[in-house]
């Protein structure tokens, strides 16, 4: 048995694809990582700009929708729900057999609805409605404006990925929305909440980075010594309010009713710096009852020589030290999780942009 599968058999992790492209599909690539010990993907606005700009595998699709007089938009999401749908048909048998406790796929609201209740609502529902298939999650961003959304979704009985948390204290506000949404779908009169399933996704490495650059900005031995710890110390206190909120009378009487944790999910899991060791965010967040999306170059990595051993909720109270030694030293983790957050928006924003661009320009081509 490979580390992926031993990853959930004995740790009960779960490892997911942080990448989609049509040639997975077509190729049975993806199928083969399934087999492997992939439980799930997720996918983006920039996985999507460098799937379908890096590629001719959708210039066929394509060429057929820039013959009519839709809107480009319209064909972005023709191409993008492909893919989707291709993916949810490889997990399916996943899906079945873990009774709905894996075999996921994700796609996420359009980035410029980040910071527009109503809209992230409107656009969650029309895609949980027009693929309709019970292993689709949709992605809503952990902004301000997202959170509500993330509560009327899960009230509806809808699969979400929340994603881009890079706080404790919006990480709390997440894990609020699902209980009181579930305590709403209740309230309704749905008595088997088994089929609602939800995870919470912070981004890891984006969160060293930036606190890296703070340290080194610092200047002084101190400084030094807390680089590369930040982001981990995160992640396991997460894990300490995960397990807080799932726990307890109040969880206990959603979970007599079928309901599922919302699980900790880790992205952003490729080590950006070279000095760290590159399985360095899947071995330090090890543990039952979580998700770690994995780029391809980390599953590899992983595959060769990740360590298979439970860390997430290994030296609670070293996390807690790195965390308040990072404030002392002048770290504004506040302003930390702040800019992380615009720059996340930002960034799905301009790949989404530059992709929109680029197959309008395409469409004029081919109409030409």
């Amino acid at each position: 048995m490979n580390r992926l599968a031993r990853l959930y058999d004995e740790h009960g992790q779960s490892p997911w694809l942080d990448n989609l492209k049509r040639g997975y599909l077509t190729s049975g690539q993806l199928a083969s990582l399934r087999d492997d010990g992939i439980r799930g993907l997720t996918s983006n606005p920039t996985i999507f700009q460098k799937a379908i700009q890096g590629s001719p595998d959708y210039d066929d699709q394509f060429r057929e929708l820039a013959g009519d007089e839709h809107p480009i938009l319209d064909d972005y999401w023709a191409l993008v729900l492909a893919d989707i749908n291709g993916a949810l048909d490889v997990f399916a048998p996943l899906y079945e057999s873990s009774k709905g406790g894996d075999g996921f796929a994700s796609v996420e609201v359009a980035p410029d609805l980040a910071h527009d209740v109503e809209g992230t609502i409107a656009a969650a529902r029309d895609l949980h409605e027009r693929i309709a298939r019970p292993n689709l999650m949709v992605k809503i961003p952990a902004t301000a404006e997202g959170v509500p959304a993330i509560h009327r979704m899960i009230a509806e009985g809808r699969n979400i990925n929340v994603t881009l948390i890079f706080s404790l204290e919006r990480y709390a506000e997440v894990i609020e929305a699902y209980l009181s949404g579930l305590e709403e779908l209740t309230a309704g009169g749905t008595t088997d909440l088994s089929s609602v399933s939800s995870v919470a996704s912070f981004f890891i490495s984006r969160v060293d980075t930036e606190i890296d650059r703070r340290l080194d900005a610092l200047g002084t031995p101190e400084a030094a010594t807390l680089r590369g710890k930040g982001a981990l110390a995160q992640g396991k206190l997460a894990y300490q309010l995960f397990q807080e909120a799932f726990s307890g009378p109040r969880w206990e009487r959603l979970a007599g009713l079928g309901a599922r944790v919302q699980r900790p999910l880790w992205a952003s899991t490729s080590t950006k710096d070279p000095a760290y060791p590159d399985t360095l965010y899947v071995d330090e967040l090890i543990g039952p009852d979580t998700v770690n999306t994995l780029p391809d170059q980390t599953i590899d990595a992983f595959l060769d020589h990740g360590t298979l051993e439970r860390t997430v909720d290994r030296d609670v109270e070293g996390a807690e030290e790195v965390w308040t030694r990072l404030a002392d030293i002048g770290v504004d983790l506040d302003d930390v999780a702040a800019k992380l957050e615009r720059e996340g928006v930002s960034s799905f924003q301009k790949s989404f942009d530059e992709l929109i661009s680029a197959l309008s320009t395409k469409a004029s081509e081919l109409r030409s």
